[in-house]
């Protein structure tokens, strides 16, 4: 970055976007402990004096960071009701596997080396709420019983769905296609005894891939 626009004087909303953006591109290209504070400050052009008075620490940056991340990715995984369930799940595992592989050191982190991070896993925690939230609202219910039913069922299958992926990103035992579709088809089963019309007729069959 050219000198004068390291040093141009910026708002302080401007500043802290600025400081994002540079926390979140060094979160995903290495791993939490390799990233330092000091290292932030010197690719924003900044002091340290300064960088800590929006952040007071690297815990602080990084929630920061992964909870801007979280925010974006409810904005892209917004469910059509237009669109048929499958299409729904398709469009909103894409968005997360994406960002995901993208991002793979900064989701290890949060789910690994901040596991037991109360502040990072309340974002994580809203974020699955928010996502069960949309699904329970495209969802054919018959009535509260089965509302409530299928919400325990989707509560289950995020947590499922993040396990996996979390151990994914750290073995690919199998294609980015093969993982989707075998979430896909974890939640569909679980839903079909729940639901009065089948959320997905003639799909989940063997050797059957979501777009043929």
């Amino acid at each position: 970055m050219p000198v004068h626009e390291r040093r141009r004087r910026l708002s302080p909303a401007e500043r802290r976007a600025q400081l994002l953006s540079v926390g979140a591109r060094l979160f995903a290209e290495r791993p939490y402990e390799g990233v330092l504070m000091e290292e932030v400050a010197e690719q924003a052009g900044v002091s340290r004096a300064l960088l800590y008075r929006h952040f007071a620490s690297k815990h602080e940056l990084f929630a920061a960071v992964y909870r801007e991340a979280s925010a974006d990715l409810l904005a892209r995984s917004r469910f059509d009701p237009g669109d048929t369930l499958v299409e729904q799940l398709v469009e909103g595992m894409d968005a997360h596997l994406d960002y995901f592989i993208a991002n793979r050191h900064a989701v290890l982190a949060a789910n690994r080396v901040l596991a037991g991070d109360q502040v990072i896993q309340t974002i994580i925690t809203e974020e699955l709420d928010a996502l069960r939230g949309r699904l329970l609202g495209v969802l054919p219910l018959a009535d509260e019983q089965a509302r409530l039913a299928v919400s325990q069922v989707l509560r289950s299958w995020l947590v499922f769905v993040r396990v996996l992926v979390i151990d994914w990103l750290t073995e690919e035992s199998c294609s980015r296609t093969e993982l989707r579709d075998a979430c896909i088809g974890a939640v569909l089963g679980a839903l079909r005894p729940l639901l009065p019309v089948d959320p997905a007729p003639g799909w989940g069959h063997r050797g059957h891939t979501i777009g043929t």
